[in-house]
């Protein structure tokens, strides 16, 4: 079949609709009695965490578009309003399941489990007291109780921060009648208090009460003189998406410092409140933010549930949490004592958070002591903060080696750590040079030019994932090593790329975006194609994040309709419709959600028997495609193709963490059944990492 014969509704799934389908896998986490109690929490937390990112950028643009009347887009072809009220649908069904979650399951199993958090009506005579004292020395302080009239209007409110609307009733001190207040919570303060040993009932456990719960058991104390007879928590959330004229800027850097202070009172794009709320304080609130009632979100518990994450682990509740691992070390670096010795004998690739990003580290730090190494490139899209790898970049600058670091400054949601981070390697000495603008450099990539013989030898480090020690431990990527010439030379090339903004011409080992990658991975379909149609073997794998491109799935359409067994491990946003007769019949698609996020892009292409694998950077988004700077590299080595093969038929066998995608854009779960149980992400745990004993 045509591809373009059916309506594009029926050709591709919406992105935003898609996103919320795999906020459900993740809340289907949470809801998994099988999973530790902390770390179903925590699940549920990442929820709450993903629909604040959504409403800060996809549901703030969606808006914006209803508001400009703008066209129809997106490969779907869905207008903005058809997809608001889509998404209103199942945005409200995800918020009623979450308080569901946490109110009849979480909470009680927690509590069974020595875990509590307390209502206002469960405190004893003692915790009144404790908690009363630390309502006044604790919060009183830094607290600013508000009442409204001409002189005084209602204060701008933060994105995303915990406020109070009051209803009050009385005259004030200058005779004036006051019907309502307002508190705002410091940031400073912390949302879940944790009660001193002493007061946990039974002892030995751990008693937590909500900040929300303290100031309005309390708030009366903020308005003498007035009748405070009701207290209800709200949040907004404002539209945070950054937008920098490329045409206009000239700092980039001070462009965005003014962009990420304007980002924090963004147009309101949704409002949480108590769902005890009394009507005409909901109207007031609406209007005031110039939202309706469809971007209301009534809520039973906390507004913010992902301040319950710093609950999520507790170091003495081992019991409460996924068993510890310790990242195992690749075989060829247990015993290596001269790391690029050992590259210059042999190319190593390791299989994170189950073998150690420490190799990594090391690369570098190496590279920054080692007196024989003359240079270090690297880009930095995302870090976190006091990075080893940052630290060691800081001190080859200052040892007098060339470093230039290839930072994005419009890494979403880091932009100021990034910021900070390029003005600390300036002052090192280092070469900065700021991402393109219009165009993300999200490749991975670092560069080490050492003499070795009185000759320049190129090593490389090139990933699939960012280069963050913390997230090293719970996103899944590989990372690749090597000496070799021919990817030295590319690696070179791409950076001389990203710093003078010439072409990168003639590479032999690698693909780029938005240059090549798209291109070639649509032949390499069609190539795959025609090896079905001349009854040559043919089939694709490919395990990335998300898919939207329509170029691509367009492709992938076309090489299905002609035989090609197609697998798409897919963990998010898929906008492609698997097994639609006719057109997509040979096409699979599976999510996995499980411990780890999955976060590696590997693709696998037949050739009729000339099978060849790649690793990147690069979703196949459109994003990635032509608005990014990507690296895609092809692995060789023989045993390194074999390991991967293994990898992604594991992850196609996967029953216990796996989803599959129907056609009309649902998930089913998988289940092992009466067949053996597997699990792709426990398997690697056993293969690669090493059990750490549970302190007793």
């Amino acid at each position: 079949m045509d591809a373009h014969v059916l309506p594009p509704a029926e050709l591709y799934i919406n992105r935003e609709l898609s996103f919320l389908e795999f906020n459900k896998r993740v809340l289907a986490q949470a809801q998994d009695p099988a999973i530790p109690l902390l770390e179903r929490l925590r699940f549920l937390c990442i929820t709450c965490t993903n629909l604040d990112e959504f409403f800060e950028i996809r549901v703030a643009g969606l808006k914006q578009r209803i508001e400009i009347g703008a066209p129809a887009q997106g490969p779907e072809m869905l207008d903005a309003q058809q997809v608001f009220n889509a998404l209103r649908y199942q945005t409200l069904r995800i918020v009623e399941e979450q308080y569901r979650l946490l109110n009849d399951d979480l909470f009680p199993k927690l509590a069974a489990a020595g875990v509590r958090f307390l209502h206002s009506r469960e405190w004893t005579r003692q915790q009144r007291a404790w908690l009363r004292d630390y309502f006044n020395e604790q919060v009183v302080p830094v607290l600013t109780p508000l009442t409204f009239d001409p002189s005084r209007p209602f204060p701008r409110i933060l994105n995303k921060s915990l406020n109070f609307v009051v209803r009050l009733d009385g005259k004030d001190a200058f005779g004036r009648r006051r019907t309502r207040g307002m508190v705002q919570a410091p940031r400073s303060l912390p949302r879940v208090i944790r009660l001193p040993g002493k007061l946990s009932d039974p002892p030995g456990s751990h008693a937590f009460v909500f900040l929300s719960s303290v100031i309005r058991m309390h708030v009366d104390k903020l308005f003498p003189g007035l009748n405070a007879d009701g207290c209800y928590q709200f949040r907004v959330t404002r539209n945070s998406d950054l937008y920098v004229d490329d045409e206009e800027v000239s700092d980039l850097v001070h462009a965005l410092e003014g962009q990420l202070e304007a980002s924090r009172y963004g147009a309101a794009v949704r409002l949480e409140v108590s769902h005890e709320c009394p009507r005409d304080l909901l109207k007031f609130l609406l209007e005031h933010f110039g939202l309706n009632e469809r971007d209301m979100y009534l809520v039973s518990g906390p507004v913010n549930l992902n301040r319950l994450a710093t609950v999520c682990s507790l170091e003495d509740r081992p019991e409460l949490l996924y068993p510890p691992f310790t990242p195992g070390i690749p075989s060829d670096l247990v015993n290596s004592s001269d790391l690029f010795a050992t590259l210059s004998k042999k190319n190593i690739l390791v299989h994170h958070p189950y073998q150690s990003f420490g190799p990594v580290i090391e690369f570098v730090a190496t590279a920054a002591r080692d007196p024989a190494v003359l240079a270090i490139k690297q880009t930095l899209y995302r870090t976190g903060p006091e990075s080893p790898i940052v630290d060691s970049l800081v001190k080859a600058a200052r040892a007098g080696k060339e470093v230039t670091v290839v930072i994005e400054l419009m890494a979403r949601f880091d932009e100021a750590a990034n910021i900070s981070l390029a003005n600390s390697l300036q002052e090192a000495g280092a070469h900065v040079v700021y991402g393109l603008v219009g165009y993300k450099t999200h490749a991975k990539m670092t560069l080490v030019v050492r003499r070795e013989s009185g000759k320049l030898v190129r090593y490389v480090h090139l990933g699939t994932g960012n280069y963050h020690h913390a997230t090293a431990r719970v996103y899944t990527d590989y990372g690749y090593m090597s000496r070799s010439q021919r990817l030295g030379e590319d690696v070179h090339k791409v950076f001389m790329q990203l710093t003078s903004l010439t072409k990168a011409t003639s590479l032999s080992r690698m693909l780029t975006s938005p240059f090549d990658l798209c291109s070639t991975l649509v032949k390499k379909i069609e190539r795959e194609a025609d090896n079905a149609r001349s009854g040559k073997d043919a089939r694709i794998i490919a395990k990335i994040n998300a898919i939207n491109e329509p170029t691509i799935i367009d492709a992938l359409y076309a090489a299905s309709s002609a035989g090609v067994k197609i697998d798409l491990i897919v963990r998010g946003i898929c906008s492609l419709r698997p097994e639609v007769p006719g057109l997509s019949e040979n096409i699979r698609v599976r999510s996995i959600v499980g411990r780890f996020l999955e976060h590696s892009r590997v693709y696998y292409f037949c050739n009729d028997g000339k099978e060849e694998f790649y690793c990147a950077s690069a979703d196949w988004m459109d994003r990635n495609m032509f608005r990014r700077i990507e690296t895609c590299f092809e692995i060789r080595q023989k045993h390194m193709k074999e390991r991967i093969r293994r990898d992604l038929e594991l992850f196609l066998a996967d029953n216990c963490q796996a989803w599959t995608l129907r056609g009309d854009g649902s998930y089913e779960r998988l289940s092992p059944g009466n067949e053996e149980a597997i699990s792709a992400q426990e398997t690697f745990l056993k293969l690669h990492a090493i059990s750490t004993p549970v302190a007793s």
